[in-house]
């Protein structure tokens, strides 16, 4: 499935090989193939590996619920690693837990081949919004 987001296309989730499978404002998923390059020193799957695939994903999801009135970033990540995985393919499923004018609360579960819970995270984005007409006008 081809997507038409800038994320799907990042240099890093590329180096990862992170590639959606489903995206909207409402809930994204993701895979992610376990390779030796993704491991730390023990044989294991890095946690920063997971902590990056919980931001990407859920930064993706509130990205496309904000559309053309901006950008959401990432204010704090939360991960937390639940089991070790060493090989396999990994899916990323984020939703939203709040959306406001100003920030948003996404969360992500990430399970294994299997189906059972690896990792979990939530992540709080700010919404950057564009300047409007109305605000403009009010600048000095």
């Amino acid at each position: 499935m081809e997507f038409d987001y800038q994320y799907d296309r990042s240099p890093f989730d590329r180096l990862l090989g992170l590639r959606l499978e489903e995206a909207s404002g409402d809930r994204v998923v993701a895979a992610l193939p376990v390779t030796a390059d993704l491991h730390q020193t023990l044989g294991t799957v890095h946690g920063g590996v997971y902590a990056t695939a919980v931001e990407a994903t859920t930064s993706v999801g509130a990205d496309l619920w904000l559309g053309a009135e901006g950008q959401a970033v990432g204010l704090s990540n939360d991960t937390v690693v639940r089991r070790e995985v060493r090989t396999g393919k990994l899916r990323i499923e984020a939703t939203p837990l709040e959306r406001g004018q100003d920030t948003q609360l996404w969360q992500a579960a990430i399970t294994d081949e299997r189906g059972r819970l690896v990792a979990h995270g939530r992540v709080l984005l700010m919404n950057l919004r564009k300047a409007t007409e109305k605000d403009e006008d009010r600048a000095p």
